[in-house]
């Protein structure tokens, strides 16, 4: 009888008689197909993690927001389109993308710091349920280029809540040191501001406070502050007709906890009703918690190389097709495809080919593997693909999506000739 065995934290991946497979399909299948590096998504994580934000909100005016950053592959966005999503951009290409994926335009709304006049006109001519603007100079601008087009701009604030979400300094953003969002202490003046340009619609208020957040607590703090600030707005007449709440929730990488999306949203709704909110329209941007353990990196082993103080398993992915590690120091478990009985394992760092002492994918990692042996990177659904480079002229991955039994190439290995084609002598 085959044995299944689900890795803990990634329930739509399993071994089968020593053989890891994601949903039905052998992984180390698909690595011969389709070669390595390869990025493999499984549809039925995306759609359970979906579910668990449908639950909790469920019975509530709610728009989820896929924040698009995370992973913009057509092929994922289109499986979140269909499946209901609205989507949460922050650049004219990812609206471009969101579109392409078939998203109500009325359902995206435009997050950001940067967002140039070329990209608000693009947006306002698509038709965008929303800018959530982050700074009072954006304000000035998005009211000129809406009646330079003839429209009002339907926008909300963004606010920094100074709270510590408790997460690496890098993907931290509501702090008052952080670039996004308007001050608490000048939200006020702000919003009176923007009521006064005549090209703007005050639609609601947003507030983020960062990603990878494994707690409730630094949520719930940042909701009492907005319903503070929101009583305060609407007492000088300024009416907010949704809030939104942002993203961030975190992933067990390596064994964090952090509370299921609807468990989340049952304490933010006790919060609200509690304060007489409990009707107001809600918007919730989540990216990682949706696709980061739906993803797998395979990679094949090119070298075992031992040393004077470290052994290496030289691998074919790389930094630029993996950033997190050398970026965020981030930790992703690496699991060898096949398992070989009767070899011993051996503490490796698994490192990629590239001309960086920071290429590393993964250090001090008992494996047991030969040359020509695949190994599958976890957790890399959420901000790999999505940040992922050309550095040492290497192509961009493979992509494939998995549902049941059938895998669907969503996007080809890049050639030499895709890296060219934009560049002359």
């Amino acid at each position: 009888m085959t044995t299944l065995v689900p890795l803990p934290g990634h329930p739509q991946i399993a071994r089968r008689d020593g053989v890891l497979y994601i949903e039905n399909i052998a992984l180390d299948t698909l690595a011969r197909e389709y070669g390595t590096p390869l990025f493999v998504y499984s549809k039925q994580w995306i759609l359970d993690a979906l579910d668990a934000y449908q639950r909790g909100l469920s019975g509530r005016d709610a728009l989820i927001c896929y924040a698009v950053k995370a992973n913009s592959t057509l092929g994922v966005l289109r499986v979140l389109a269909q499946a209901g999503c609205g989507f949460d951009i922050v650049s004219g290409g990812e609206l471009a993308r969101a579109l392409a994926a078939g998203a109500d335009p009325a359902r995206v709304i435009f997050s950001g710091v940067g967002k140039t006049r070329a990209e608000m006109r693009q947006a306002l001519d698509a038709g965008i349920g929303c800018f959530n603007v982050e700074s009072e100079a954006e304000l000035e601008v998005l009211d000129a280029v809406a009646r330079q087009t003839g429209r009002r701009a339907p926008v909300s604030l963004r606010i920094n809540p100074d709270v510590d979400p408790k997460t690496h300094p890098y993907i931290s953003t509501g702090l008052k040191g952080n670039k996004f969002g308007i001050a608490h202490e000048r939200a006020l003046a702000a919003y009176q501001h923007a009521a006064r340009l005549p090209g703007l619609e005050i639609i609601g208020i947003d507030c983020h406070i960062g990603s990878q957040i494994t707690a409730a607590a630094p949520y719930l703090d940042a909701l009492d502050r907005m319903l503070d600030l929101i009583e305060r707005i609407e007492a000088a007449g300024i009416a907010l007709r949704h809030i939104d709440l942002g993203g961030g929730l975190g992933i067990d990488y390596n064994g964090e906890t952090p509370p299921s999306a609807e468990v989340l949203w049952q304490q933010l709704l006790a919060r609200l009703d509690a304060r007489g909110f409990g009707q107001r329209r809600l918007l919730v941007e989540p990216g990682r918690s949706l696709v980061g353990n739906a993803g797998v990196c395979l990679t094949e082993v090119l070298y075992t190389k031992p040393g004077a103080a470290k052994n290496f398993c030289i691998v074919d992915a790389a930094m630029n097709d993996l950033p997190r590690p050398a970026m965020y120091e981030a930790f992703h478990r690496i699991e060898p495809v096949r398992a070989r009985a009767g070899l011993a394992e051996t503490v490796y760092d698994v490192v990629g080919p590239i001309c960086e002492s920071g290429d590393w994918l993964g250090r001090e990692r008992a494996l047991a593997v030969h040359a020509g042996d695949w190994l599958a990177v976890l957790s890399v659904g959420a901000y790999c693909m999505s940040m992922a480079s050309n550095y040492n002229s290497r192509p961009r991955a493979s992509e494939v999506l998995v549902s049941g039994a059938q895998a669907t190439l969503i996007r080809r290995r890049e050639t030499l000739a895709d890296q060219l084609r934009c560049e002359s002598d």
